[in-house]
């Protein structure tokens, strides 16, 4: 039995990952209330009570031996040592991924125009209505420009990579990283010179401020721990690779992918999230997920338009937030006002009749790790504050 000599918000948390549970799922498993899941995501370092402590004993103890595994790598790497993997096989590999790319940018005014000549799209989780225009990468396999009626446009990127290892994947993601945001930048000022009204004003390209990705790991020779492994390192690729050069990144040395594998590494800030015998990770720079063709579970394609909208709300909100950081009191059109980001809000975070559990611990997991609801909610509260 592992023991844990005094939980926090945190360890609470690692369970809870481990377990593959809902907010909800966990509340309800361990007898509690899921505001109190809330402030431990709130407040990871809060000390819990010995009442509370005993609950968490009591769930860890009920836990298969596969999360109990789990459970004892992740807490051990929060701690800062390391641990052998129960999968001593496990080590590098090649591997085929399909990375999805987000890049969110606000245009304002300026998306009418491209929105009149889109092509619609059906809302996606976050109720939000798009239309979609080529984005015509040189590389990638499928290129798209979502522009919201809100004012966000979202490219989209999704590139095929066959590689010898993580690391290498690593490299290719922020050397192109460093290309990517002014390209779309560029991308969507010559869709927006080509279907301008005559006569106006030059206005500055707009250019995303950081991009998110989403993997897809198809063919990999990795299972059990090293699977969960491969899948952490997908999702925060930052301790393969040095990047105190942004121009210049470059592998940490030889050996540590290895460690990684071998140690069975986890980020203990990720949140792990199921889809049958699939799985899959989310982290605070992107998704990782292994989808399991022959079984009945979630598809890249539901994390895919989840994302999306989720960008989209990303730089909508953090277009408010700047407007007060910048001493403005933040004005939106009435019908995108906060009105608009509640029912957003309200979306995204509920539970649909429909909705499966799979696909519910997935988008938690994602909204969770991405902090996008208190964002929607401070942008909220800044626009009723300044438009009752």
């Amino acid at each position: 039995m592992i023991a844990v000599e005094q939980w926090t918000g945190e360890e609470a948390l690692l369970l809870r990952s481990v377990m593959r549970a809902s907010v909800r799922e966990f509340a309800d498993r361990l007898g509690i209330s899921p505001r109190t899941v809330s402030h431990w995501q709130k407040n990871k370092t809060s000390v819990c009570r010995p009442t509370m402590a005993q609950i968490l004993d009591t769930a860890l103890g009920q836990c298969t031996p596969e999360e109990q595994e789990a459970f004892r790598v992740r807490l051990t790497a929060l701690q800062g040592e390391p641990v052998p993997s129960a999968d001593a096989t496990a080590r590098p590999a090649p591997c085929a991924v399909v990375s999805h790319k987000f890049l969110p940018v606000y245009l304002g005014e300026r998306s009418a125009q491209l929105y009149a000549v889109g092509t619609p799209r059906p809302p996606g989780p976050g109720g939000l209505k798009q239309q979609v225009l080529p984005a015509e990468h040189h590389s990638a396999q499928t290129s798209t420009v979502h522009v919201y009626a809100c004012g966000v446009a979202v490219v989209h990127l999704e590139e095929h990579q066959q590689v010898d290892s993580l690391t290498h994947l690593a490299l290719w993601r922020y050397r192109t990283y460093l290309k990517e945001p002014s390209w779309a930048g560029q991308r969507i000022t010559r869709l927006l010179e080509q279907h301008a009204d005559s006569g106006g004003p030059t206005e500055p390209s707009p250019v995303p401020q950081y991009v998110l990705s989403a993997y897809e790991l198809r063919d990999n020779p990795w299972t059990g721990t090293g699977l969960d492994t491969a899948l952490q390192l997908l999702t925060t690729p930052s301790v393969l690779v040095n990047r105190q050069d942004a121009a210049n990144v470059v592998p940490l040395g030889p050996g540590v992918e290895d460690a990684k594998f071998r140690d069975g590494w986890a980020h203990p800030e990720a949140v792990a999230f199921g889809g049958g015998v699939s799985r899959g990770v989310a982290g605070w720079s992107g998704v990782a997920y292994h989808p399991q063709p022959n079984e009945r579970a979630l598809t890249m394609d539901q994390i895919v338009a989840l994302e999306l909208d989720a960008q989209a709300l990303w730089a909508l909100s953090s277009y408010i937030l700047h407007m007060i950081e910048d001493g403005q009191d933040p004005v939106m059109p009435t019908e995108y006002g906060w009105r608009f980001l509640r029912s957003a809000y309200f979306r995204l975070t509920t539970a649909r009749p429909t909705e499966t559990a799979q696909h519910r611990v997935m988008r938690e997991a994602i909204l969770a790790t991405s902090e996008l609801p208190d964002r929607l909610r401070a942008a909220q509260d800044a626009l009723r504050d300044n438009n009752p």
